[in-house]
């Protein structure tokens, strides 16, 4: 039996600058949007909290800063809406509620309502004008689906041998990528422009890119090592290459002027910060712990649609290669970073 998620812990996907950075931006904007609006009741929603131990995120350090700047007057009441995809263990999350609403009673005499909202954030979730905090951390680099239009006329790949764009990706791969997280953003920010009230916030943070080119070695280097172990698996009659090249991830890691185009583009937000940091993979600086940590990181995320293409029986086989790659890659290049992107939107 797995046990039982810590229900106080905080975010650990993140090095200690980028998470200061983001407290700051949920602390900052929760204390703003309260002073501003003054409503009887707070509503903070976090989107794909998901069901271990950060499933809360930053949600206390919000109702912290509201609480602790208050001088007089009673408290509103706090209602936090906590969203994934139907698939989600919220049982693990329900589990850890009791603990966390009698927590914050204690430090802060806030009274909190939790509940499980199921269902994807690429559309409307909540009432009309009821939200005034939403907070989304490590989520929307994620797709609704895998871009149309990665496959020729006959049908043939265009990414043959790559789950992602790389360096040997043809233009319409890329092109097909930023279609397809151009309408999933948009259709985020259109379905958030409905639920939170004026004068609400938005605090994301989502892996990303530097600049609009797409050879960020910070950007492809999982994938390709991910793809590679494919390969090898390939080589060893574990895995038809067919459908190697047939598979492509459901992933887009955007740049800030890509974000930016889409929320002037969408109008109903103003981008009051946007902030991009360089994450240290390698935390232990031990090659062969840090590797293992990350290939077992990225199977926790990736095995139910890898199995999906590939079935499970090569799970094990997979991920061990995996291992071995980016142990060496950590070994060879002195450790990994990836690029995240942190921002505060505010709705007109």
């Amino acid at each position: 039996m797995a046990s039982s998620p810590h229900c106080s812990d905080k975010p650990q996907s993140m090095d200690k600058k980028s998470m200061d950075t983001l407290k700051s931006f949920v602390t900052e904007s929760a204390t703003r949007v309260y002073e501003s609006v003054k409503p009887e009741r707070f509503t903070i929603a976090e989107l794909g909290c998901a069901s271990g131990p950060n499933a809360f995120g930053l949600v206390e350090d919000a109702i912290k800063s509201i609480t602790g700047n208050i001088c007089r007057g009673a408290l509103p009441e706090f209602s936090v809406l906590l969203n994934d995809l139907p698939t989600n263990d919220f049982n693990a999350i329900f589990s850890c509620v009791p603990e966390f609403a009698a927590k914050l009673k204690a430090e802060t005499k806030a009274v909190v309502f939790l509940s499980g909202v199921p269902g994807s954030f690429y559309g409307r979730l909540f009432l009309s004008r009821s939200v005034h905090l939403v907070c989304s951390f490590a989520s929307l680099h994620w797709l609704s689906q895998v871009p149309p239009g990665l496959s020729d006329e006959t049908n043939t790949p265009l990414n043959k041998g790559k789950m992602f764009i790389s360096s040997t990706s043809p233009p319409a791969v890329p092109k097909a990528y930023l279609k397809q997280f151009q309408r999933d953003f948009g259709l985020f920010l259109q379905s958030r422009t409905a639920e939170i009230v004026p004068g609400g916030a938005m605090i994301l943070s989502m892996l990303g890119r530097k600049n609009r080119g797409y050879t960020d070695v910070e950007t492809t280097i999982l994938w390709d090592l991910l793809s590679e172990s494919l390969s090898a698996l390939v080589s060893q009659g574990l895995v038809d290459q067919e459908k190697v090249d047939a598979y492509n991830a459901p992933f887009y890691a955007p740049s800030p002027q890509e974000i930016e185009e889409e929320v002037r583009r969408e109008g109903s937000f103003s981008l009051d910060s946007v902030q991009t940091f360089e994450t240290n993979l390698s935390v232990t600086g031990d090659a062969q712990r840090d590797g293992t940590m990350l290939s077992m990181g990225m199977r926790a995320i990736q095995e139910p649609m890898l199995s999906h293409q590939f079935g499970p029986d090569i799970m094990d086989a997979l991920f061990h290669k995996l291992t071995e790659l980016v142990t060496e890659a950590i070994m060879e290049k002195g450790g990994l970073v990836n690029v995240k992107i942190g921002m505060v939107l505010v709705r007109l």
